[in-house]
């Protein structure tokens, strides 16, 4: 063992023998030159800004041998007290997931971040892909901007390109991509992780397999991400972005099925709820077309929704217009209200972000963020719908909704991330992303928030039964308690956990989740 080891080692133990912060000060005053630092108060916030649980100190590693250690000391040490570890990117998460009470944040953007592009090429009678070897604290914008560089991208993203790489490999990475290529976590090769047991794998497919399916949509339960191989493909040098309205649920629905059936001619599918003047706004904010349409939104005591279909394809110079005519030809949207624009295959992935710098000189970015994100069966869609109009919808809403179809058999059902059953192959995503506006929203507001949240989950999220359920499951949340996480399991709950039993044993990975609660003893799995 070298010294920086040998001085990490130690520091931790002497972290867990002392009882945290009962006896020790400040981290520094005991570890002495090894990478445990004081947390800062970004150690105990997210977007979310929900849920704040400090932790007693903060490693940033400069490399993958740094958590392994901190990750060795901690499951070889006495049980009481044993500190926890959280695996922390940018934050990003909604309700204190990446958080740790009294425990360790790794930050992983402290990792080497090296974007590595291997072009494809021929291996015999195959053809290896190409791919990018990936720090897991790289920003996803980082990554497309070196894949540019050799004409390359990831095929599959998420709609906000400043999260990192291990961030959304740990829950899924869905966009409107996903419908094409499946989610992120369908589109990895190989991973570097760091078990809760301190043992660095490298895991693919083919070695190791159980712990790659494992951490992938794992919630950092098994271990933490250090490095990932992500599959690439040609890249587009634009994109044709196309925005039609409708004023009919079904039609809105039937015309975004269409689309997801038509993989060879679209490259992405979304869409969402336009509920008012506001939502038309702030919608096409990055969208630089002139949107002519500003229809009845009806009276207060009876409001009228809208629908708008995104849909691109990719542009490489050649048909693009007839193939853009062909698919819009196909569609039952309000006429005329159909528009297109050209723009860059960067600013039409980089889209959100052009959103985030209006809300910031708003003063509504750095707010909580009460979102509710589910996962419905087709034959449930209508029946949510008509849940949020009555609830969440019912009063003053401040944010956007966002409805698109998803196919279930592009998700591999050996990693960790749950979906509901859709016996059709079509589910679809709810997204319900509001903002608290502090001059008009103070605390006991996000609290009423998230109860309608908590009812419209509990409602969509059963099974059966004489009142119909939908069967629909919960995406990038925290479950209440540890009866909610085995009914959002459900089957694949003895998976789980023995998987968490395997690469974690000692229960120190991602306390935040409150999956496996510390009191209940790791001997009882």
């Amino acid at each position: 063992m070298d010294l920086k080891a040998l001085y990490m080692y130690a520091a931790v133990l002497a972290l867990l023998l002392c009882s945290a912060a009962t006896f020790i000060q400040s981290p520094t005053d005991v570890f002495g030159p090894v990478a445990l630092l004081e947390p800062t108060p970004s150690s105990a916030r997210d977007f979310g800004a929900i849920v704040s649980d400090a932790p007693f100190a903060v490693l940033r590693p400069e490399s993958t041998a740094d958590i392994a250690l901190l990750l060795t000391a901690l499951s070889t040490a006495p049980p009481h007290p044993r500190a926890t570890v959280a695996a922390r990117g940018v934050g990003h998460s909604l309700q204190g997931q990446a958080q740790a009470r009294d425990g360790i944040v790794v930050e992983t953007r402290s990792l080497p971040r090296t974007v590595v592009v291997v072009a494809a090429r021929a291996s015999g009678e195959a053809t290896a892909h190409a791919y990018a070897d990936v720090g897991a604290g790289a920003l996803w914008v980082e990554v497309l901007e070196e894949c540019l560089k050799a004409g390359l991208a990831p095929l599959s993203w998420t709609d906000y390109l400043y999260l990192t790489v291990g961030g959304t490999l740990s829950n899924a990475g869905i966009s409107g991509q996903a419908f094409k290529h499946g989610p992120q976590i369908s589109n990895v090769l190989q991973l570097q992780v760091v078990t809760g047991s301190g043992e660095i794998v490298t895991c693919s497919r083919t070695k190791t397999p159980d712990l790659f399916f494992a951490v992938l949509g794992g919630l950092g339960q098994f271990g933490i991400i250090t490095r990932a191989r992500i599959l690439l493909q040609e890249a587009p040098p634009k994109v044709r972005w196309v925005r039609a309205f409708y004023d009919s649920f079904e039609t809105f629905t039937k015309d975004q099925e269409l689309l997801i059936s038509m993989p060879e001619q679209v490259d992405y599918v979304e869409g969402f709820m336009v509920l008012n003047e506001h939502s038309i706004h702030s919608s096409s904010i990055a969208f630089p077309a002139r949107i002519d349409f500003s229809p009845d939104f009806g009276s207060e005591g009876k409001k009228k929704v809208y629908y708008c279909i995104e849909f691109a394809v990719h542009d490489f110079g050649f048909s693009v217009d007839h193939v853009v005519e062909l698919v819009s030809g196909k569609m039952s949207h309000m006429r005329p209200h159909i528009y297109s624009v050209g723009v860059s295959y960067f600013d039409f992935l980089n889209r959100v972000r052009m959103e985030e710098e209006s809300l910031r000189s708003l003063g509504l970015w750095d707010v909580p963020h009460p979102w509710l994100n589910m996962f419905v069966p087709r034959h449930g869609i209508r029946q949510l719908k008509d849940l949020l109009m009555d609830t969440v919808l019912a009063g003053d809403f401040q944010g956007a909704i966002l409805v698109y179809p998803l196919l279930t058999d592009k998700w591999d059902r050996n990693t960790s991330a749950v979906i509901p059953s859709a016996p059709d192959g079509v589910m679809y995503i709810f997204s319900v992303l509001r903002s608290a506006d502090p001059s008009r929203c103070g605390r006991g507001c996000v609290e009423e928030m998230l109860e309608q949240h908590r009812l419209v989950a509990d409602e969509a999220c059963r099974v059966g039964g004489g009142g119909g359920g939908i069967g629909a499951k919960q995406y990038l949340a925290r479950q209440p308690t540890q009866a909610h996480w085995r009914n959002h399991f459900g089957p694949s709950w003895d998976r789980f956990q023995a998987r968490k039993a395997r690469y974690d044993p000692v229960r120190v990975l991602g306390p935040g989740q409150g999956i496996f609660p510390w009191a209940d003893s790791a001997s009882s799995m």
